[in-house]
């Protein structure tokens, strides 16, 4: 039988023990990350034009803690202008080969440089010509001295006190594929523009991809009303279009002045104004803010929380509304 052992209470826990702990962690990692800066330098420029060069993709693998960490890297290079893909090694033998081509480039990682599954698949690379850059933790590895370019994320000592869990050589490798990443990103001229492209539903995408005709109403959903509308047909009107304004315009739909809730209760509190006999265009603001609808969605976000409003009426180049919009568009399109 096995012997049962009871969880550790709470009340044995040694505060300062768990905290100094976890900055020990800490300052090896960093540490880790620190030896690696004057380690870049021809070889890493090198694989920067190996991969600027490369007219396929850059197949990244790896297998166990380091195969995750690949998976990373490759997700970072391909959202930011270098296509990338990951390639599990174990089943790279078993028919995946196939997808690596011999326009592309491949990045290895092993922290030993001696993991048998990425090894194995190594000389079906070489026939091919394919270019092979290796990440490990020791430049004198069978993964290192097979590779066109090695850089080197060697560590004084892992993170884990047993030396066994995989902590500052994951660090390390992470942080050396995002220099990669980022260095490609700018010799390439990538703009966050071309990030958004990538990312279409993050939140930069939104914010740099998404127009003001995107989220405006248009046609019946515009409120509008002629300056004759009494203060009745615009409350109405506002009422039907559930912006809390309405545009005031001419018959040629000309943007004349803007109807708010604001402007509602200003009239309210003025005695000098007879809310019955009262048109519109005696109570609406002139010249209100407006917007063009080839602009960017959070540029109308910035122009009403500068001018504390929340809703804006779309014109085109002869002032003509032609969409509306508020706060809660922005909102339910997560601009804001």
């Amino acid at each position: 039988m096995h012997a049962h052992v009871a969880p550790a209470s709470s009340n044995a826990i040694n505060a300062d023990a768990i905290v100094r702990s976890a900055r020990t962690v800490i300052a090896t990692e960093a540490a880790a990350i620190r030896a690696l800066e004057p380690r870049i330098g021809p070889e890493f420029v090198e694989a920067c034009r190996l991969i600027m060069g490369c007219a396929g993709r850059v197949v990244v693998t790896g297998m166990g803690k380091s195969g995750h960490v690949a998976r990373k890297i490759a997700a970072t290079l391909a959202s930011t202008g270098t296509p990338a893909f990951f390639v599990h090694p174990g089943e790279a033998s078993h028919g995946d080969l196939g997808m690596i081509l011999p326009q592309d480039v491949v990045l290895a990682l092993s922290n030993s440089g001696e993991t048998d599954e990425v090894l194995f698949i190594l000389p079906v690379i070489k026939r091919q010509g394919i270019p092979l850059i290796a990440i490990t933790g020791n430049a004198h590895s069978s993964l290192a001295e097979q590779a066109n370019v090695h850089l080197d994320a060697s560590i004084a000592a892992e993170a884990c006190p047993l030396g066994l869990a995989p902590t500052a050589s994951t660090t390390a490798a992470l942080v050396m594929g995002d220099a990669l990443a980022v260095a490609l990103l700018e010799a390439r001229g990538f703009t966050s523009e071309d990030f958004a492209r990538s990312h279409p539903a993050g939140s930069l995408g939104r914010r740099l991809l998404l127009h003001i005709s995107d989220v405006m109403h248009t046609g019946e959903g515009i409120p509008s009303v002629l300056p004759s509308a009494t203060l009745t047909e615009a409350l109405m009107e506002m009422t039907r279009k559930h912006l809390g304004m309405t545009a005031v315009v001419d018959s040629s739909r000309r943007l004349l002045g803007v109807f708010t809730d604001g402007d509602l209760r200003r009239a309210l509190d003025d005695d000098d104004v007879d809310l019955r006999g009262a048109t519109v265009a005696a109570l609406m603001t002139r010249g209100p803010k407006t917007i063009g609808a080839d602009k960017l969605a959070i540029e109308a976000a910035q122009l009403m929380e500068k001018h504390q409003i929340h809703a804006l009426l779309v014109v085109n180049e002869n002032q003509q509304v032609v969409g509306a919009l508020n706060i809660h568009d922005l909102l339910r399109a997560r601009v804001v």
